[in-house]
């Protein structure tokens, strides 16, 4: 049975234990964008508690910024700011995981004066008041691979431990691999293997960056969403590609953005299998996995880690419950009412008291 505590990431990497802050938008930095003290606060605590800690997704420039007051990495007048948020993280014993991102078609509206919003290609989100976005052109997309460098150069030089890129969650690396919103007839778009160009063109970078910048202990991740509900959209046959791709470039871990630690397939609902058991198999060098969605107790935890997970990253749980990992491992139950005592930046816990699955799943907002 795999041990919940002191998991070897890699050879030079250990880590506390096997669980990991899941990343969540604070919507809580300055007006400049630079770390607040809330943030700090929310941060330290949980850099207490778990052996890996995840930000929230951070923009690698100012047309990647999705959200009010996000975390930002696009110049270097955001050095100081992020060497805080790591320093304050590591100082719990935590590895600190900046997470880099772009929100492509997603971005909020009225950011930034002039905003350009921007996509693999001129196709609407199926949501809510989306807009059209820009289809980048040729050029731009290897610009764009330009700002993830500088954005992981900064992280390096910042002195946090590792990076991830978010390549789920609807966001612009998913919406380049997503037939739904790439409809390119360049090098970066039309069949699957030129839907997966941009994002394997991220990782390769990131794998070059770190050889020119940083340690070999310098950890690479990559979140992924493993199917789309849209039609055309991704399907498990194309994430098993992307699984092999990126497992054959032996990066650090690959991050599993699902709903349920045992969730199985959105889009065929008569498969009861769960999605991690039809993944691990193309996980061809056996890269560390992390799963996500429901683990509140120490069972679920282990019965995450014996579906083939490796570590387990906890979202609402972690919300609440500053001690959540003590909680878990003494066999004691969480708390889930998020309060003060929860140590959360006010626009962060306003946002999740909106919330209306919140109650369903056992948590109160006070």
């Amino acid at each position: 049975m795999k041990d919940l505590l002191n998991y070897k990431l890699k050879e030079n990497v250990l880590l506390k234990n096997r669980f990991v802050l899941a990343p969540m938008t604070t919507y809580s930095g300055n007006p400049d964008l630079t770390l607040s003290d809330e943030e700090d606060r929310y941060y330290n605590a949980r850099g207490k508690e778990f052996g890996m800690v995840i930000t929230a997704a951070t923009a690698v420039s100012q047309h990647g910024q999705a959200f009010t007051n996000q975390i930002s990495a696009m110049r270097d007048f955001y050095l100081p700011s992020l060497k805080r948020l790591a320093d304050t993280i590591k100082s719990g014993g935590a590895k600190a995981v900046l997470q880099l991102h772009h929100g492509g078609r997603m971005n909020a509206i009225g950011l930034y004066e002039n905003q350009d919003i921007v996509s693999a290609s001129s196709i609407k989100a199926e949501r809510t008041n989306a807009v059209t976005p820009r289809a980048l052109e040729t050029l731009e997309v290897y610009d764009t691979i330009e700002d993830f460098r500088q954005a992981m150069i900064r992280a390096i030089k910042s002195g946090f431990d590792g990076i991830e890129l978010h390549g789920a969650n609807t966001y612009l690396i998913q919406q380049f691999f997503s037939p739904h919103s790439n409809r390119r007839t360049d090098e970066f778009g039309g069949s699957l293997e030129k839907r997966l160009t941009f994002p394997l063109m991220l990782v390769d970078m990131a794998l070059k960056t770190r050889e020119e910048f940083a340690s070999k202990d310098f950890i690479i991740g990559y979140r992924l969403s493993p199917e789309e509900l849209e039609e055309p959209g991704i399907t498990l046959e194309d994430t098993t590609r992307l699984i092999e791709e990126l497992s054959k470039r032996k990066i650090d871990y690959i991050h599993l953005s699902l709903s349920s630690y045992k969730q199985s397939s959105v889009r065929n609902k008569d498969d009861k299998t769960p999605i991690i058991n039809i993944l691990k198999k193309h996980n061809i060098n056996n890269i560390p996995l992390i799963g996500v969605g429901g683990i509140e107790t120490k069972n679920e935890a282990l019965e995450a880690l014996s579906l083939g997970f490796d570590m387990v990253a906890m979202g609402k749980a972690a919300l609440s419950d500053k001690f959540v990992v003590t909680n878990i491992l003494n066999d004691k139950p969480i708390k889930k009412v998020i309060d003060e005592d929860s140590c959360l930046p006010t626009n962060m816990k306003k946002r999740i008291s909106e919330w209306s699955y919140l109650k369903d799943k056992g948590y109160t907002v006070k």
